[in-house]
């Protein structure tokens, strides 16, 4: 039998629906203020059994709190997503019809690209080539702004890739739009955007993965054909120490 919806259940629902997107350790935080606050039994290992309670009353809703993880990192992460429709067309009440537009084709770039990212100045000099209505750079740059701010893009040294949070909310929007070219990881099963790919079968995973899956091997090979694994095994701990310090620096700008 499901537990019963509470008004700890509640709660952690509002501010995960105000923050959008929350990482793990925060959502863990969430987890048991929520439960303590609300007088409610609360046990750190049980928050997976926490949102699956409140999946359970959003299912009529046609929204679901899913798990999923951070490609530059490997943190997990916890998202709102609405199941009735693309995320595009969720977000056509939030933009203008341009920078809709401007936004598709940075998804283009994205997911056509080697490496997951799109380069600003390839970006911005698709902005006086919109159907709907041309931009100026500085506007094509105000709005990347925004995208990053409303975590639908990630920037990092110039350079733009999708939010953990756009990946989550929209995996089969893309899968299904970029059938020919958007990969699943073949370690996790979810969409890979940052990934290495085996030169002979193809196959994608994430950088996290690939560290994790070859972590103990002495010469890697790719799980699905065997072949030696040519690119560089990613070093997470020190990938996972500067997104800490990245963090750490965030905090200290807003307090």
């Amino acid at each position: 039998m499901a537990a019963q919806m509470s008004d700890a259940h509640r709660r952690f629902l509002q501010v995960l629906m105000s923050h959008g997107i929350m990482e793990g350790s925060e959502a863990r935080k969430l987890h048991r203020c929520c439960c303590e606050i609300h007088k409610v039994y609360y046990a750190h290992d049980k928050l997976d059994d926490f949102i699956t309670t409140i999946n359970i009353r959003l299912q009529p809703l046609f929204m679901q709190i899913r798990k999923g993880m951070s490609e530059g990192d490997g943190r997990a992460h916890y998202a709102l997503v609405n199941l009735a429709e693309t995320e595009i067309t969720k977000m056509a009440s939030d933009y203008a019809e341009n920078e809709l537009e401007l936004f598709r084709k940075t998804m283009d770039l994205i997911i056509l690209s080697e490496n997951g990212f799109a380069c600003s100045t390839d970006i911005l000099n698709l902005a006086d080539q919109l159907k709907t209505k041309k931009m100026k750079k500085k506007e094509a740059e105000q709005v990347l702004k925004i995208f990053v701010e409303d975590k639908w893009l990630s920037e990092r040294n110039g350079e733009y890739t999708l939010h953990t949070r756009c990946i989550m909310e929209m995996e089969q929007y893309i899968l299904s739009i970029y059938q020919d070219t958007a990969r699943k990881c073949n370690i996790c099963h979810s969409l890979a955007i940052q990934s290495q790919v085996c030169e002979t079968c193809g196959i994608a995973m994430h950088l996290p993965c690939v560290a994790k899956y070859f972590k103990a091997q002495t010469e890697p090979r790719c799980p699905h054909c065997n072949d030696f694994w040519p690119h560089e095994i990613p070093d997470m701990s020190r990938i996972e120490s500067q997104s800490s310090s990245k963090r750490d620096s965030r905090k200290e700008l807003h307090s």
